[in-house]
């Protein structure tokens, strides 16, 4: 994982046909802490506190966006960027 800005594709909701939504985040992994923060123009950044190394980072991301979302890990996935499609 790198600051290159990715997408993370985020789906919630139980019902028949789940609610899909991307977002663009811009991940700066090695943060102190880990934060997701809307940005003005739409974006997101994600300061994740993991490594970039043997997917750390990209799990750091999908466990922050799951939390603040309300949802579960499984329910989240990288679409693009590093390591991810």
């Amino acid at each position: 994982m790198s600051s290159l800005p990715g997408n993370a594709a985020l789906s919630a909701g139980h019902c028949e046909h789940p609610i899909l939504k991307i977002l663009q985040v811009k991940v700066k992994p090695n943060a102190r802490a880990s934060v997701l923060v809307a940005q003005h123009d739409g974006t997101w950044l994600a300061q994740v506190a993991a490594p970039p190394v043997e997917g750390l980072a990209n799990e750091a991301l999908i466990a922050l966006v799951a939390k603040h979302f309300g949802v579960r890990r499984a329910q989240v996935r990288i679409k693009s960027g590093a390591s991810g499609g």
